[in-house]
């Protein structure tokens, strides 16, 4: 019982996070492209991930396929990690939020088969 509630909590902590940023990536869209400027990112980016985000997070939540969810997880990861590293590099502090968010997913993926049907093969392997 406490995984089937470590995996929904951190699972709908990772996805508020994630929807939090693509509504601030729609709604304040000038601050964000002058951000991804001072990080060093093109500000096409923006379009590119405010997609992205969105289907991590319908994969994660949906898992119609569990290797699709397994590859949403995987870039979400990446994701978090370049963030993490970017905010750190830049020194703004912008770090915490993806520190965060790699905490919910590594408890969600950790977690996911004990609250989901579909099993994961991954963590099958490495049990």
């Amino acid at each position: 019982m406490a995984r089937k509630s470590a995996y929904w909590i951190s699972t709908a902590l990772l996805c508020l996070l994630y929807l939090a940023s693509v509504t601030m990536y729609l709604t304040m869209a000038d601050q964000v492209r002058h951000s991804f400027a001072t990080l060093g990112y093109p500000a096409y980016l923006r379009e590119i991930l405010i997609v992205v985000k969105l289907l991590g997070v319908a994969a994660v939540l949906s898992r119609v396929s569990v290797r699709l969810s397994d590859l949403a997880y995987a870039g979400l990861f990446y994701h978090l990690l370049l963030a993490a590293s970017a905010h750190i590099y830049a020194g703004d502090g912008g770090f915490i939020p993806a520190v965060v968010g790699l905490i919910a997913l590594i408890t969600s993926f950790i977690t996911q088969n004990a609250a989901r049907e579909k099993k994961s093969v991954f963590l099958r392997l490495a049990a």
